[in-house]
């Protein structure tokens, strides 16, 4: 392991079981379905959370601006509506099949090529927990709502105290007594970039809340996509805790998660994971990521603006993105749930990975639940990646 990220992550996962040892393992920072056209999609419960795995070299210091990315990239590559005589390479069918057959762990992949009708999975309909995947449908509700002249990303928003969250949350270290002022742009960046979790509830207040993220997914026809109360809410639910807003200060959440009786964080994780209420099917996300690639999601300024700031995401970069060749890119969004003792949530990326020819595959790859080491679900993921461009079969 030679890159910086790498080493990062390897020293989390040795920080993990040396907390495990102690009895107080966490990381803090932590079939495809038609829908009849006309028929107005119900309501869709989801949730987005906490991200871990930041590489320390690129993520920015809180009390600093974050870069951000440009609103005026190279017009979006639209795309024409799919073939549906497409067929998948069985190479890559196999392949899938092999990796999630093989995982120690629950996990779902899927993947889905723009231009074609087909979708390689396993697990693919099952719901599994995104955590800050759920930041993606946050930032295409943004955009919708800046494509129907809703609010601009120059408009400005403040936070104050009462607004912070928990986990990885670098903002909060600019929030003053006096509050922090800031504007869309920022706060969408370091939401989709570094997954800051006050950023992005910032933003889910600012466009109205879970419920108008959920009426953009069922506008868009997206199935099996929750989304559900927003950060503090759902996490405090799942470690077995009340919010109390005195828990997004220091390690306040910390401390009372710990110091919860092991059978109540046991059953509060099992409950979220028999049920998320920020699940969704793999094969429903890469539809998303697919029909967002094509154009149809967002205005081309906005898919452009958004695909080229998951292009710039500073997260997992030993996640999928570990094992994309040379020559091809890979936008993304990350998402890292809560531990306990030996048992990881939440281990996701998905994302749109694009061939030197122009080809795209919009690929998710998400770990329910595993015990399995970090360098182990980074072999899964980059093995996804490697299989799709080995199996990859030019247009011609």
């Amino acid at each position: 392991m030679n890159s910086r990220g790498s080493w990062v992550e390897m020293r989390e996962e040795q920080s993990f079981h040396y907390i495990a040892r102690r009895g107080a393992a966490e990381e803090h920072r932590s079939p495809r379905v038609y829908w009849v056209r006309g028929l107005l999609a119900s309501a869709i419960l989801s949730g987005c959370v906490a991200d871990a795995h930041v590489s320390r070299s690129a993520a920015p210091r809180a009390d600093a601006p974050v870069q951000q990315t440009a609103y005026t990239p190279p017009p979006a590559r639209v795309y024409s509506a799919p073939v549906p005589s497409k067929v998948a390479p069985m190479g890559l069918r196999s392949a899938i099949s092999a990796l999630g057959r093989n995982f120690n762990g629950i996990v779902g992949i899927s993947v889905r090529r723009v231009d074609a009708d087909w979708d390689v999975a396993y697990n693919g309909s099952r719901l599994m927990p995104q955590q800050s995947v759920s930041k993606l449908w946050v930032g295409m509700t943004m955009l919708d709502a800046v494509d129907r002249g809703k609010l601009t990303l120059k408009d400005p928003v403040k936070i104050d105290k009462d607004d912070l969250t928990l986990f990885h949350q670098p903002l909060a270290a600019m929030v003053k007594s006096s509050g922090y002022t800031t504007d869309i742009t920022d706060l969408f960046t370091r939401a989709m970039q570094h997954s800051d979790n006050t950023a992005n509830d910032s933003i889910l207040r600012t466009v109205g809340g879970p419920q108008a993220v959920r009426g953009f997914l069922a506008r868009r026809f997206i199935p099996d996509v929750r989304f559900g109360p927003g950060e503090r809410l759902l996490q405090s639910k799942t470690a077995g805790l009340v919010w109390d807003q005195k828990m997004s200060l220091g390690r306040n959440f910390y401390t009372a998660r710990a110091n919860l009786p092991r059978s109540v964080r046991e059953k509060a994780l099992d409950d979220y994971l028999t049920n998320p209420p920020d699940g969704a099917a793999p094969s429903s996300i890469t539809l998303a990521l697919a029909k967002l690639k094509r154009g149809e999601m967002l205005s081309p300024a906005s898919t452009a603006y958004l695909i080229s700031t998951m292009n710039g995401a500073k997260t997992g970069p030993q996640r999928i993105k570990g094992g994309v060749p040379a020559g091809w890119s890979y936008g993304h969004k990350t998402g890292t749930g809560q531990v306990l003792y030996a048992r990881s949530t939440g281990y996701n990326d998905v994302g749109i990975m694009t061939a030197p020819d122009g080809t795209s595959y919009a690929v998710a790859v998400m770990i329910a639940s595993t015990s399995v080491s970090i360098p182990e679900r980074w072999e899964l993921m980059q093995g996804v990646a490697r299989a799709v461009a080995a199996n990859h079969v030019p247009n011609r």
